[in-house]
């Protein structure tokens, strides 16, 4: 009878295998930035073959990195934070770091309660969408010492590392669009802004937009809608269906925005003829839906690969008075849902 082989491949297996020194894996395994690609292809090969696992509780305790970072989004419904969760995804796996993704449903007390678990399984930073975060969470920032980025909004005046678009300027193009066109019976439809700094700085510049062209927007034209296709249309259905002399609407993002086409469409309302439709965010899709959606471009993919780029960047020259605050521009993406309205 033949015994089953029961060693476990340690880090000295892999460097024979791979041909190079123990250190040289420990090296592209902590640091792969100091390892040329060629050697860190021979080292990935080598682990593949040997069946090795890192013992990352054991480094850990031997208050090593764990290698591992938080990312912490409202939601994963729709395609809202898609885009950014793959590129911060993919940048910090070049890096050598593992993502552990968590959400808390607009909901910043439950936001703590993650990011807290997050901290207890020893990440070695923390990612966050926004700027609205509870005191609890601040507070458990600085007293655990770890780094922490804002991604997708932008404030100079932040209290962490802010790299994202101004919410402002994206609510300021989208209503300054729409008026371009002719419009000065315009109906609003955003998200709830407690809580929601992006939401709440859309809204906020949009109405200073309308309001400084002299056109009124009262508050039978204002709507509030959930992250939802199905919430929106419904809100946007009732909007439209008491209110039939308007003739644009400005969406406090994309997935509102498809929820207010559907419910035009419901009414026998033609898009852009009778209604014009602009949304906030250009979320994968949104281009190819019917009619495309016009809508105010937030560069998700580069936000969250430079979100990446910074955090692991931070974890390797931790400094808790530093903060970051990188500004991306907003571009409007004027497709078939705006025109001039009907005569």
């Amino acid at each position: 009878m033949v015994k089953k082989q029961s060693y476990k491949a340690d880090i000295i297996t892999v460097s024979k295998v791979a041909g190079v020194s123990p250190a040289t894996v420990s090296r592209a395994m902590n640091h792969p930035d100091l390892v040329s690609p060629t050697t860190r292809k021979k080292i990935e090969k080598a682990i593949r073959k040997t069946g090795y696992i890192r013992n990352r509780a054991a480094q850990t305790m031997h208050g090593r990195r764990s290698s591992t970072l938080g990312l912490v989004v409202p939601t994963v419904n729709y395609s809202i934070f898609a885009e950014l969760v793959q590129s911060f995804n993919d940048t910090v796996s070049d890096l050598g770091f593992t993502l552990l993704l968590a959400t808390h449903n607009y909901d910043l007390g439950a936001e703590y309660k993650v990011i807290q678990k997050l901290l207890e399984h020893r990440v070695d930073g923390v990612a966050l969408i926004g700027l609205d975060h509870s005191e609890d969470t601040y507070r458990l920032f600085q007293s655990q010492n770890v780094p922490v980025v804002a991604a997708w909004a932008y404030g100079e005046t932040a209290r962490i590392s802010s790299i994202g678009s101004d919410n402002r300027e994206a609510g300021q193009l989208a209503a300054r669009h729409i008026l371009s066109l002719g419009h000065r019976r315009i109906g609003c439809v955003f998200p709830p802004t407690v809580e929601n700094d992006r939401a709440r700085g859309r809204l906020g510049a949009a109405m200073e937009v309308l309001q400084e062209a002299g056109v009124e927007c009262p508050d039978e034209w204002i709507a509030q809608s959930l992250y939802s296709i199905a919430h929106a249309k419904a809100a946007c259905f009732e909007l439209l269906r008491a209110n039939r002399s308007l003739t644009a609407l400005i969406c406090g993002n994309d997935v509102i925005a498809q929820g207010a086409i559907a419910a035009a469409l419901e009414l026998g309302l033609r898009i852009p003829r009778d209604i014009s439709i602009i949304g906030i965010g250009d979320f994968v899709g949104s281009g190819d839906s019917y009619p495309a959606l016009t809508t105010v471009r937030i560069p998700a993919q580069e936000i969250g690969a430079r979100a990446g780029q910074n955090l692991v960047q931070s974890i390797a020259e931790f400094d808790p008075g530093q903060r970051l605050h990188v500004r991306f521009p907003v571009t409007l993406k004027r497709r078939t849902t705006t025109d001039c309205p009907k005569l």
